[in-house]
Order: C-alpha cells, then sequence, then structure tokens
C-alpha cells in the first residue's frame, strides 16, 4: 500500500548540495548515516546505492527527516532536481528500506585502504558540556542546512569535530566553524581556544 508522502527540495549553502525535505521520519533523532560511493552504501542503504545508480549523484547524506544530494559538477540542478525529488517520494512511497544497518562511525571508505587511521581522543571532563552545546545550539542550525556535526574530542583546548553532509567542503564552513562554533564554545567554556574540522 502506498504511504502518501510530500517531499520538497531545499537549496543549501553548499552550491553542491541539495535537501530533500521528507514529511516523515527516516532516522531517529540525532542519527545520520553519509555514504560517497556505491561500495559505502552497500549492504547499510538500499536508498543510497539505488541513487548512485543515477550518473549525477556523488554523495547521500541521510539524518531524521531528509535526504543531502551532493551532485557532480556537470549538470545544474535545473536538471535534475525534479527526478531525484520524484525517486525520493516514491521510494519512501512504496515503504522500502532507507536505512538497513547504521555504518560504522569512523570506518576507511572502502576504496581507499591507504587512508591513516583516525585519531584516537582521550576521553575529557568537557566532553558532556561540548556536546550539550552543540546539540542544543549548533544541530539544528546545520541540520536545517542539510548537514550535521560529529563531536571526535578535546585535547589541549582544541575541540575537534566533524562536518557531514551539505557542510562537508560548503564553502562558507570555514566561517560557520571559526565565526559561529568557535566563538560559542569559547563564550562558554574558557578552556576552549580553537575548533576544527576533521576531514572525513
Amino acid at each position: 500500500m502506498k504511504v502518501p508522502v510530500t517531499v520538497y527540495a531545499e537549496m543549501t549553502p553548499n552550491p553542491t548540495t541539495m535537501k530533500f525535505v521528507v514529511n516523515k521520519h527516516l532516522l531517529a533523532m540525532g542519527d545520520s548515516a553519509e555514504f560517497s560511493s556505491m561500495a559505502e552504501a552497500k549492504g547499510y542503504s538500499p536508498l543510497a546505492e539505488e541513487l548512485f545508480n543515477l550518473p549525477f549523484v556523488k554523495g547521500v547524506f541521510i539524518a531524521s527527516n531528509f535526504v543531502t544530494i551532493t551532485k557532480t559538477d556537470n549538470l545544474s540542478w535545473d536538471f535534475i532536481t525534479m527526478e531525484l525529488r520524484e525517486f525520493i517520494r516514491n521510494w519512501i512511497g512504496d515503504a522500502k528500506e532507507v536505512l538497513v544497518m547504521m555504518p560504522p562511525k569512523n570506518a576507511v571508505p572502502a576504496d581507499d585502504e591507504t587512508q591513516a587511521p583516525k585519531k584516537e581522543f582521550e576521553v575529557s571532563e568537557y566532553d558532556d558540556a561540548i556536546r550539550g552545546l552543540l546539540d542544543e545550539y549548533v544541530r539544528p542550525a546545520v541540520e536545517n542546512d542539510g548537514g550535521a556535526i560529529d563531536f571526535r574530542g578535546f585535547e589541549d583546548g582544541i575541540v575537534t569535530v566533524v562536518l557531514r553532509g551539505s557542510c562537508a567542503g560548503c564553502p562558507s564552513s570555514t566561517q560557520t566553524l571559526k565565526g559561529g562554533i568557535e566563538t560559542l564554545l569559547k563564550n562558554h567554556l574558557p578552556e576552549v581556544t580553537e575548533v576544527v574540522a576533521e576531514n572525513e
């Protein structure tokens, strides 16, 4: 039985991404999954796998009630937004699986075995306070723009975060990181001296 689903497309600050907002929850609040290739999506997200069959899809980010698509540079959004919107609407309307399993958090991309392992952070007494500030003030704004921010760790005054979805590679993300997030955390926690983004 088809479920009535509405999907609308929303521009993001990143010109290579478009956010497709659905009138129902796809993942639990706070959960998100990001895939940058068909190989990464295999076994985790049937929706992302199918989207990668479209020649202009370069990345898929799924969060609470939206899917952010990163496109290749050879086509304008004018030509593909409608097709993507309909594709997502039909997929969800047919009650097909969006995500069957959460991908591991710090997995090395399937096509990049040479990547150095991620830095491991010791747990610090400020982790919960930093997480709380990010969840309360930063996450809603970042999700609004079709992205996500994950706290990685705190060491020697430096907060390390990972930007995902439309925030990854967005021209204005450095400004958001330094002007917004860093200022916010410094104002609340004098121990914070800098905020840096770890590239996924």
